[in-house]
């Protein structure tokens, strides 16, 4: 047995040839620019990581967002005074749909958004004709929901007398598209890094879960700046609304970027301090918290 075993040739599985010596200079080029190739590919699908700085994530709302329900809880604290007939501010509007819906609800005289990032500017004049398509004439508010990391909404009167602006009557319940669309604008701008003074002036100003980024971004004196800025911008009487977020999501968030992480250690203003800061140093005359259920 052993005898014919040694004398039967071996054969090779079908489809297979044995290399005889090492492979030829043409083959390994070729095995090489194959294996280039194919990691090239592997590059092109792997997507960068993206860090938003500046809290600019597009659909921002969605990661705090339970989608069952329909309107944003802060429409319900905010007073319909605060924005019927008023000129408003949004500082910080991602994609406008916090803004598009107070325009909805409350009547603004007017309401300006504005964002540093030029992409979500575009996204909410999108979201903007959207709106007036769904519903020409009758407009409802849009869908929003309930905050996860922030705790109050603070409202700050400017250091003056209430001034009234012609508030359209309390009655109303719906305006013209092409009204609705003169009265709701949008810019790209940086508020904190803009040195020039405006010359327009509002009797409303929100700054919804943006001291946060303004914080870890500019530091101490970014934030003071800003509010500095925003208190020259409201006509006498005129009110801030603030929302702060709590130092926990400083915390979690102070590693996007070398320049946060640097400002979260030298931060000596916490969220607790803010509201002694505005009336004391500012120049706001009273402060109201509301808080989210």
């Amino acid at each position: 047995m052993a005898a014919a075993a040694e004398g039967r040739k071996q054969q090779e599985p079908l489809g297979v040839r044995k290399r005889k010596g090492p492979p030829s200079h043409g083959e390994t080029m070729a095995a090489d620019e194959e294996e280039q190739r194919q990691e090239e590919g592997r590059k092109r699908r792997r997507k960068p990581k993206t860090h938003f700085v500046y809290g600019n994530y597009k659909s921002y709302y969605s990661y705090r967002i339970d989608r069952n329900v329909k309107e944003d809880p802060r429409l319900a604290l905010f007073k319909r005074e605060w924005f019927e007939g008023k000129d408003c501010l949004d500082i910080g509007c991602n994609e406008g749909l916090i803004t598009i819906s107070i325009a909805k609800k409350f009547f603004c005289q007017s309401i300006l958004g504005i964002d540093i990032d030029a992409g979500l500017v575009e996204t909410a004049y999108w979201n903007l004709r959207k709106s007036a398509r769904v519903k020409r004439g009758n407009f409802t508010s849009m869908e929003a929901s309930r905050i996860q990391d922030s705790e109050c909404v603070n409202h700050l009167n400017a250091n003056a007398d209430p001034a009234s602006n012609g508030k359209p009557s309390s009655s109303q319940t719906s305006l013209p598209v092409d009204e609705f669309l003169k009265r709701v604008s949008f810019r790209h701008e940086n508020f904190v890094g803009s040195l020039s003074e405006c010359s327009e002036k509002y009797d409303t100003v929100l700054c919804l879960s943006v001291a946060k980024w303004v914080h870890l971004n500019w530091g101490d004196d970014g934030l003071i700046n800003m509010f500095v800025k925003i208190w020259r911008l409201l006509r006498p009487g005129g009110i801030l609304l603030l929302e702060a977020q709590p130092w926990s999501s400083y915390k979690r968030n102070q590693n996007v970027s070398a320049t946060a992480r640097a400002h979260f250690k030298s931060i000596c203003l916490r969220p607790h301090n803010l509201r002694e800061l505005l009336l004391d140093k500012i120049g706001f005359r009273s402060a109201e918290e509301r808080q989210f259920q």
